[in-house]
């Protein structure tokens, strides 16, 4: 059994941040580093993601574990600069050093190791699953580092059960005129502010959590003059459901709609984005992580399932195919001052830590 130490990797991948889909050098050395290992390796899946899989001598479920790889753009001093600002790296480090360890301990099924491109354009998911390589899955596990606002460092959480998220793009049309003649267009700007009203107005059951708010707005100023006759608004919705989001999306839809109108404008809708889906994580399969969790840091460092207003992009494997029983973890790894932040730190003492408890889930399931 060949042992990799996943701080070691860290260091490596933490120096070659690369964006969604364009995550060369990084897929390189990962796809380098399984076949060193023995793996049957697949490059290039849907753009630079990489499978690595071996396979038990008995029959058995397929178990898909999967990180991601792609860093983030930073406007800094003028120049963009990709950084791993949400821990990717840490991701990969720990999933690549737990595939080291399982070697030789795969009994029955197939253990296919994930690292999946472009989780931050929310798109890499959905580029796996056209592959075609998620449909026979039974099982998919995944991992996140946690910041200092979710648990401490050192700390394990047997679930983080993100939210369903989107971003909605807004056009509101009306009808330019002259400044001295209002009446005889239909002001663009007017009608974004009914709507916006209308939008801080919605209401869904408190008992869910959401958001829905306005975070970009652009329009008129050509002249000072000149009745504006195009605003577009762009909107973030979350909701901790899949069921609240389509109720969100539809009170929303409704709301821009008849705001619009009654001022003498249209509205056109879209999320060009598409919605990202809510957890739903197999209950059963949470426990076990749990277990394993306890096994690995002890009971009292086994801290509570987190409820994450953020969105991710691992849940449209079981989005897309429901027979799929999947689990979600998360690493304290002291993460500071947040995710998404340029100056994001962590320490890479915790991930010898979410590396065993993957080692300890696959063997449960095909050891």
């Amino acid at each position: 059994m060949t042992k990799l130490d996943p701080r070691n990797i860290y260091d490596d991948l933490h120096q070659i941040p690369e964006l969604g889909f364009e995550e060369f050098k990084t897929s390189a050395y990962l796809a380098d580093k399984l076949e060193e290992l023995g793996y049957k390796v697949t490059r290039n899946i849907g753009g630079t993601g990489v499978i690595g899989e071996i396979k038990g001598a008995e029959s058995g479920p397929v178990m898909m574990v999967r990180a991601d790889m792609d860093a983030l753009p930073f406007l800094i001093d003028g120049e963009t600069k990709r950084i791993h600002a949400c821990g990717h790296d840490a991701h990969s480090a720990m999933l690549l050093a737990a595939a080291a360890e399982l070697v030789g301990k795969v009994k029955r099924g197939t253990l296919r190791i994930l690292f999946q491109q472009g989780e931050e354009t929310l798109k890499g998911a959905l580029a796996i699953i056209d592959a075609g390589y998620v449909k026979d899955v039974d099982i998919a596990l995944g991992l996140h580092i946690r910041p200092i606002q979710d648990i401490a460092y050192g700390e394990m959480s047997p679930a983080v059960r993100h939210a369903s998220s989107t971003f909605v793009n807004i056009t509101i049309n009306g009808l330019s005129s002259h400044g001295a003649r209002p009446h005889l267009g239909v002001n663009a700007i007017e009608a974004a502010a009914v709507a916006i009203n209308a939008i801080t107005a919605i209401k869904i059951n408190p008992i869910v959590p959401w958001s829905c708010k306005v975070t970009g707005i652009q329009g008129g100023g050509v002249a000072p003059n000149i009745i504006p006759d195009k605003v577009e608004m762009i909107v973030d919705a979350r909701a901790q459901t899949n069921e609240a989001m389509i109720e969100l999306l539809e009170k929303l839809r409704r709301a821009v709609t008849n705001a619009a109108a009654a001022v003498g404008a249209t509205a056109e809708i879209s999320t060009p984005g598409g919605v990202i889906p809510a957890a739903e994580l197999d209950d059963e399969l949470t426990a076990e992580v749990a277990q394993c969790i306890e096994e690995v840091v002890g009971k009292e460092l086994l801290a509570k399932e987190l409820v994450n207003p953020g969105g991710e992009d691992f849940h449209y494997f079981v989005n897309k195919y429901p027979h799929i029983k999947a689990a979600y973890f998360g690493v304290g790894a002291a993460a500071t001052p947040g995710l998404h932040h340029k100056d994001m730190q962590l320490n890479k003492e915790a991930l010898p830590s979410g590396t065993a408890v993957l080692v300890k889930m696959v063997e449960r399931k095909l050891g």
